[in-house]
Order: C-alpha cells, then structure tokens, then sequence
C-alpha cells in the first residue's frame, strides 16, 4: 500500500491534458499498489498564495519569534510539506505556459524549498532532505520541444528536475503529451505519452 500525491497546476476544469495524462500514471499506480491511497493537491482551486513579505520573514526566524502573521502565512508551506513528507510517490501535472510551469506551481515550489527544512548547506554544498519519494511528472505542451529547434524553449523539465533534485527527490519521471494544440497531433500524441508510462 501505498500514499500517493497528486499536485494539480492546470487552472482547467476540464480538458486539461496533464491531469489527463496523470490520471493515466495514477491509475497504473493504483494497479500494481493495491489498497494504496490518492491525496490531491490542486494548487487552483483556492489559488495557492504567492510570496509575499509575512512568508520570507516567517522562513527566516525561529519559530517562537514568529507573529501571528507570520504563523497564518507559514499554514500553507508547513501543510505542503507535511502532504510530501507523508506520501510515498508523488505525481505532478505540469501544463507548459510560456514556455516553463504555471506561476501557481512555482509558488508551491517556493514554499516548499524551505532551508533547514526540505534542503541545507553543508561544507560539500546543499543536501536534499526530502528522501526515499518516487516522482511522476505528467508534462503537456502545445507544441513539440522534446526534440528539433524548439528544444532550446523547454524550461519545464529542465526547472523542474533541477528544483526536485535540489530538495532531495532524485528519484524521478518525465512522460510528455505535446502538440496539444494541435488539432492533428492531440490524439496520436497523447496516445503516445500514455504508451511511454513507465513505473519502474
């Protein structure tokens, strides 16, 4: 059994080709892990907060120095956290806009990138501290940048296995439906993501 997390970015309510594409890696999860248990996360609905001065200054102090303010801001980062700490796979749908993840997953990440929490220096440089975390990524993009000239554009996988690594998950996936807005590839090329799941 085990505890799966699914964090949702697209603000789509439906026809959102990375939860599409993650419900597909959710679904073979549930399969070969029987009993285990889906927690979601949609970081659209509510929005989730982006910085603002109460959460910098709550990150930088002890906690028996922090205001109320800084408490209530810190709700959101400590409960992230907590769901990624508690799960053993995580999965992500990330849609690409602008050629890199929404700004409500980039928030997330800012919350959960938290020194002496999630990562820390050392005297080799900084370590990881979220451990032993399987990840799934779920891409969608309207184009095609996996290869050819549009590759230079991707900032999306390559963001997000750097800031993955960086706080300890090393251990992950990309699968990718691209040509999403193009009426000729959307079928053949999601297909294409779904046959190219795999979880080992």
């Amino acid at each position: 059994m085990k505890k799966v997390l699914h964090i949702i970015s697209s603000p789509k309510v439906s026809g959102s080709f990375s939860n599409k594409l993650a419900i597909e890696i959710i679904e073979r999860l549930l399969i070969a892990n029987p009993g285990s248990k889906v927690i979601t996360q949609d970081l659209t609905n509510p929005a989730f907060p982006h910085f603002e001065q109460a959460h910098i200054d709550g990150f930088y102090k002890p906690p028996e120095l922090h205001t109320d303010i800084e408490k209530n801001a810190l709700i959101p980062s400590n409960e992230a956290i907590k769901k990624i700490m508690d799960a053993d796979i995580i999965v992500i749908s990330a849609p690409m806009y602008s050629f890199t993840i929404p700004s409500t997953l980039k928030a997330w990440f800012d919350h959960i990138s938290r020194v002496g929490v999630t990562f820390r220096y050392t005297d080799h440089g900084p370590e990881g501290l979220i451990k032993n975390k399987k990840v799934y990524v779920a891409i969608s993009t309207g184009g095609v940048y996996s290869d050819g000239l549009a590759k230079a554009n991707d900032f999306t996988e390559p963001y997000l296995r750097t800031i993955l690594n960086f706080i300890g998950m090393t251990d992950v996936k990309f699968f990718r439906a691209e040509g999403m807005a193009n009426i000729n590839l959307q079928e053949t090329g999601f297909q294409k993501a779904v046959d190219s799941i795999d979880l080992s």
